[in-house]
């Protein structure tokens, strides 16, 4: 089981956040700290060498159900429980040397950062970066399919579908950047009870500061590929981790935007994309015509669920002195914000049985597209109407004159703007004046508003080719 919802469980998951894996990480710190010790002369290295590969397997294998047990029954800690357990699976000689100089956050702060890096660059970053590779076909696909532009719900300025994917592609692209930036950035810590180093210092792990040129925790933490915080308490500071996970939170929401738009282009009555409809799926327990979007509604779900987690982490920004028990329970909740991530990258990227993606199953209606175009296409060009009228030296306002006399024209005729403008020309003798001046390539322009769609084919492309570039980076 993974944190959270039973419903949502990526298996791909299961090795970092599955309930009975919890401790893994914890024994590798353990075991980090035993040869650490031997390598500085504080206890002997042949005692420490009795630890084979099998022993070890058998320490970073004990179950959280193994742990919690002890836990319940005998320690009433946590720690303490995996020690008990570990030391009946160790040489007796090294049962006493668990746990020595650490505290309990060495191995759970440490530990749970381990989780999430490598839950990142082995499961987030790969999945993401394919689904950006996928996106970026899409968008080339369709940077040149004719798409109207919305904005508040309207019909706004022509643009292409590939320009719109772009737009989403961009974001997705925006806050990986960010969740590698943050993956990068986050630190273990091997600092004791307080966080001042008092037993390593006061037990003589490190003469004064340091030992063969690293601090005991540069060599233990470098052995578990991290580098250590700057200073700790007897908890990592919340930053880092924050940090990653709100990135995490923004992806996400980046990935509802997609679901957002894409369940309302799937509307009946624009009708411009449209989900697969596989066989034997059923569009509605009782109207067997419907086609629902619970694809993308699954999208715009998982963002919900994950900004509420994301409040969690937030609470735990704060911590008594040098640590209190609030937050403990509390960020044993927070994979449940890559788990919903995850999940809607599987969505995204679920192969059908001849191993095509769901993202390149969906399917953009160019008829829809072009009908949807033409319901306002003889009144879209109103910008570079008015912008022409302006600039060709109209002393009044350009944009009251299409805005209260030629759109309501062209409404009511369902003429071109620009024919409107025309016969207003000839029965306005300074407008008339006007329109003369305006260049016959403008006015060409203004009789194909299929044309008027500015550089949104190349900005497709341009995206296109860096997201190529991010995903094989």
């Amino acid at each position: 089981m993974l944190p959270g919802n039973p419903r949502y469980q990526p298996k791909k998951l299961w090795r970092e956040f599955g309930y009975d894996n919890l401790y893994r990480t914890v024994g590798e710190v353990e075991l980090a700290n035993l040869q650490t010790m031997a390598e500085v002369g504080l206890v002997p290295a042949e005692v420490v060498a009795r630890l084979t590969p099998e022993i070890e397997a058998k320490v970073l294998n004990l179950t959280t159900t193994q742990i919690e047990e002890t836990e319940r029954a005998i320690t009433k800690h946590d720690i303490r429980a995996w020690v008990v357990n570990a030391a009946k699976l160790v040489p007796p000689e090294i049962a006493p040397l668990l746990h020595v100089m650490l505290t309990s956050y060495d191995p759970l702060d440490t530990g749970r950062i381990l989780q999430f890096s490598r839950a990142h660059r082995f499961v987030v970053r790969p999945t993401t970066q394919r689904l950006i590779k996928v996106m970026s076909g899409l968008v080339r696909k369709y940077a040149s399919q004719l798409q109207i532009g919305r904005t508040h719900g309207q019909h706004a300025l022509p643009i292409t579908v590939g320009f719109w994917l772009a737009t989403v592609l961009n974001r997705i692209i925006y806050n990986f950047q960010k969740m590698e930036l943050h993956e990068s950035e986050l630190v273990g810590k091997i600092s004791g009870a307080v966080g001042a180093y008092n037993a390593q210092i006061g037990l003589g792990a490190q003469s004064a500061t340091q030992v063969g040129g690293q601090t005991y925790e540069e060599r233990l933490l470098a052995k578990l590929g991290l580098k250590p915080a700057r200073i700790s308490t007897q908890i990592l500071a919340p930053e880092p981790l924050a940090y990653y996970l709100h990135s995490g939170c923004m992806l996400s929401a980046s990935l509802a935007q997609l679901g957002l738009d894409c369940r309302q282009l799937m509307r009946s009555e624009i009708a411009e994309i449209a989900e697969e409809f596989a066989v034997g799926q059923g569009g509605s327990s009782t109207m067997a015509h419907k086609r629902n979007p619970i694809s993308w509604e699954n999208l715009q779900a998982m963002w919900i669920r994950t900004k509420s987690e994301f409040g969690k982490v937030l609470d735990t920004l704060l911590s008594e002195h040098q640590r209190d028990l609030v937050g403990s329970a509390v960020a044993r909740d927070f994979p449940i914000i890559l788990i919903n991530l995850v999940t809607q990258l599987d969505t995204l990227l679920r192969e059908n049985t001849a191993g095509v993606p769901f993202l390149e199953r969906m399917s953009v209606n160019g008829e829809s597209c072009a009908r949807n175009f033409q319901m306002n296409a003889h009144l879209i060009l109103s910008e570079p109407l008015y912008i022409a009228i302006q600039m060709a030296g109209y002393t009044q306002d350009g944009h009251e004159l299409v805005n209260h006399t030629l759109v309501p024209r062209a409404q009511k005729s369902g003429r071109l703007l620009v024919e409107v403008a025309a016969d207003y020309a000839l029965e306005n003798e300074q407008f008339g004046e006007i329109w003369r001046q305006i260049p016959s390539e403008v006015i060409s322009l203004l009789h194909h508003p299929e044309q008027y769609t500015g550089l949104a084919t190349q900005k497709a492309l341009q995206i296109a080719d860096f997201a190529d570039m991010t995903a094989s980076s």
